[in-house]
């Protein structure tokens, strides 16, 4: 089955940045959008961005013009940077793809999430 590894997370001061990757494995054929959710204690998972396969991205509100979502179709990975980081986005982030799957379906798989944590 497809897995999805993450990295980049850590620990940043405000007004740093930080670059997350996702690198997706066992993926027999391509795949359609690939985000970034994320969650903090006490707050349901949200979107944070995510990007389809031509190239389109969608930004939750709180992110635009921070952050950015790129992909790499060659190695099935999708990136997110992160600047000007603000406390608020102390969270955990998890990595989601969609792929093709039966009849005509499509199936979503989730990385293990990575903690940032913005703090001074």
């Amino acid at each position: 089955q497809v897995q999805l590894v993450e990295s980049g997370g850590g620990l940043v001061q405000p007004g740093g940045s930080l670059r997350l990757s996702c690198a997706a494995s066992g993926v027999m054929r391509g795949i359609n959008i690939m985000g970034w959710y994320r969650q903090a204690p006490g707050i349901r998972r949200e979107l944070v961005a995510d990007i389809g396969s031509g190239g389109s991205t969608t930004y939750a509100d709180s992110v635009k013009g921070r952050f950015t979502i790129s992909r790499d179709n060659a190695k099935n990975t999708v990136y997110l940077q992160m600047n000007s980081l603000k406390p608020e986005d102390t969270a955990v982030y998890y990595c989601k793809v969609n792929v093709p799957w039966y009849f005509g379906q499509t199936q979503d798989y989730w990385g293990q999430g990575t903690q940032v944590t913005v703090s001074s």
